[in-house]
């Protein structure tokens, strides 16, 4: 109550004081990570200042909600499956059978039982999700990219984390699994997702 209720307007004001003097000084497009609990009127000083928000699909800003489908982000936002802080696609896929059973029948439109492990054209259907999104910006990790093809993802998805903010042990030890000159012979996969980024109009 003291921080997010008491104090609110203190931040606000606060906020429309520093913010504009930040903008000013650069010309970046800035995103705020506005994540979490964070006071209530964070929202409408973002919105005011023409700051970026960041919707993250399996963290929904709306309580009621279990999942935020990227079709709902406001174009002023930034639309991505997970961050380094998270599992990828398809880690996140065998760590909640419950949570992914409803992810599969409500927002991937499936019928029956969900696959246990999260096949390339569940992972397609997911960046194709946030490619479509109407955000200006749809951002995704190399690894849910790669997640799209059998051929070059890794063979366990939990060598794709980069990062467990909750395991002092878990340091950033991800690296990619080829060379840069292999993924750019990779001609099946670049050519289909260059072709599903011209025609989802990013």
């Amino acid at each position: 109550d003291y921080f997010y209720k008491r104090q609110d307007e203190f931040w606000k004001q606060e906020a429309m004081q520093k913010l504009p003097a930040l903008k000013r000084v650069t010309n970046m497009l800035v995103c705020g990570e506005d994540l979490g609990m964070v006071p209530s009127c964070v929202p409408d000083v973002m919105q005011q200042l023409g700051l970026l928000s960041l919707e993250i699909q399996r963290m929904p800003k709306d309580s009621q909600r279990q999942f935020f489908h990227p079709n709902d982000a406001p174009y002023l936002s930034v639309v991505t499956p997970s961050t380094h802080d998270m599992s990828t696609i398809r880690g996140w896929w065998e760590e909640d059978r419950d949570a992914i059973q409803q992810f599969y029948n409500k927002e991937l439109g499936q019928w029956g039982e969900a696959p246990f492990f999260c096949e390339a054209w569940i992972n397609k259907a997911i960046v194709l999700q946030h490619l479509y999104s109407p955000a200006m910006w749809s951002v995704f990790q190399l690894q849910d990219l790669l997640g799209m093809d059998e051929t070059l993802r890794r063979e366990n998805p939990n060598d794709e984390r980069i990062n467990i903010p909750a395991n002092p042990q878990h340091y950033w030890r991800y690296r990619m699994q080829m060379t840069l000159e292999q993924l750019m012979e990779a001609t099946n996969f670049n050519e289909s997702f260059a072709q599903s980024i011209q025609v989802s109009g990013r």
